[in-house]
């Protein structure tokens, strides 16, 4: 079983001067647009999740999957503070699943930011988030450097290949491997 974060580091992950190096509007910016339905697994307590749901607007929708309840449970409580809760679609995931099906072939973009090292079927992971993608959609996979070797960050790549995503873009993200994949 892959390491997981624990909830309570969420706090941590949404501080604030995290902008200084990551900054959520510069980062997406260039992937999403009003209108755009999103899927990001593991969004912790919400970092990007707020950001994605201003970009995709009030005819957007963003579409969250996490295992632990009260990452979940603090995301809606910061939706509803930021006032996007009706743009931000709660989903507790499965054990080895994102139980996306519903949402086959409507996903513009997905966020996969420093998540998969911690997913238990990685494989499963990509061929779950290829289907829901519209054709031409991106797929942003960052893992963080210190967590993920090259090596590691090679196989993810590999799964999302055979998954039927092509690499776009190699983009530079602070102390993270990054890439853009497309869908054919």
């Amino acid at each position: 079983m892959p390491h997981r974060c624990p909830w309570y580091l969420g706090y941590f992950l949404i501080n604030p001067l995290r902008r200084l190096v990551q900054s959520p509007v510069k980062l997406l910016q260039p992937y999403v647009k009003a209108g755009f339905r999103v899927l990001e697994p593991g969004p912790g307590m919400g970092y990007f999740t707020l950001e994605l749901a201003r970009l995709a607007g009030p005819t957007g929708k963003v579409h969250v999957v996490d295992i632990e309840p009260r990452m979940l449970s603090a995301l809606g409580r910061r939706a509803r503070s930021a006032g996007c809760e009706n743009r931000i679609d709660l989903r507790l995931a499965r054990e080895n699943a994102l139980g996306v099906g519903d949402l086959a072939g409507e996903i513009d973009f997905v966020l996969a930011f420093a998540v998969v090292h911690e997913l238990g079927n990685v494989a499963g992971f990509f061929t779950e988030a290829a289907n829901a993608m519209k054709p031409g959609a991106r797929l942003l996979l960052a893992e963080p450097t210190g967590h993920v070797s090259d090596v590691l960050f090679a196989q993810e790549c590999a799964a999302a290949e055979a998954a039927g995503l092509v690499v776009v873009e190699r983009p530079d993200i602070w102390r993270s491997h990054a890439v853009v994949f497309a869908k054919a």
